[in-house]
């Protein structure tokens, strides 16, 4: 009932028109919880997986597509220089003030762009991380956007996500009052958590767009899928 309910609610991020401070405040207020509720730990742990994997001294390129303050792609590029790789960020993101926020903290390259249709090569960068935004889309048009992460990638991908969870939901709104978060942040969270995948539909979504990922779960209800592309293409 309650997940029905949720996937009939729009979010902030839904509308590409946004209010400009709204965003700002909210991906703000994202980022925090990402640190305390296990969303940056459980896209950091298979990006290493992809680090773990080649030589140091290797120079890589991540795109993070739905960036937000860029902070995931930023801890990303310190675990990568601590094993010797040099890591250059790209971030994505449909809404300009969104874009604006993640260049404030510097190395990293914004780009304003959809999900679903992304304006890069085949094979154009390494790795693609999109983390907390599939959740947002459904039916088509989440394969076709699981599909673009998979086409731009040259050598692995990684999507990490939201379990759902009613008991998950009401602790995020709680979280939100003494954490001082926007209103916007308090709905959007609670809808978010309840409008995320079990790690079975995440699978039979990449599934639907081609690709064969290995789903896994970890702490604070978060899921993710992660797989090898090995495609031969340019760099962005």
């Amino acid at each position: 009932m309650l997940r029905a309910w949720a996937h009939g609610r729009r979010e902030l991020f839904d509308d590409p028109d946004a209010d400009a401070t709204t965003v700002v405040a909210s991906l703000r207020d994202i980022a925090r919880a990402n640190r305390f509720f296990g969303g940056s730990a459980a896209a950091l742990s298979r990006l290493e997986e992809f680090f773990g994997a080649v030589p140091a001294g290797t120079a890589l390129t991540l795109l993070d597509v739905g960036t937000g303050d860029g902070g995931i792609p930023r801890a990303a590029q310190r675990r990568a220089a601590s094993l010797g790789l040099r890591l250059t960020l790209i971030g994505v993101e449909r809404h300009g003030a969104a874009a604006r926020l993640a260049a404030q903290g510097g190395a990293l390259a914004p780009l304003v762009a959809d999900a679903s249709l992304l304006p890069l090569r085949a094979g154009s960068v390494d790795l693609v991380l999109c983390s907390q935004l599939l959740h947002h889309f459904r039916g088509r048009v989440l394969v076709a956007a699981i599909a673009e992460l998979a086409r731009v990638a040259r050598l692995g991908v990684v999507v990490a996500d939201l379990r759902p969870s009613a008991v998950a939901a009401l602790g995020f709104w709680l979280a939100a009052f003494p954490l001082h978060f926007h209103p916007v942040t308090r709905h959007d969270g609670f809808v978010s958590v309840l409008r995320g995948f079990t790690p079975a539909a995440l699978e039979d979504a990449c599934r639907e767009a081609g690709v064969r990922a290995a789903v896994r779960t970890h702490p604070g209800f978060r899921v993710t899928a992660a797989w090898a592309t090995c495609q031969q293409g340019g760099r962005a």
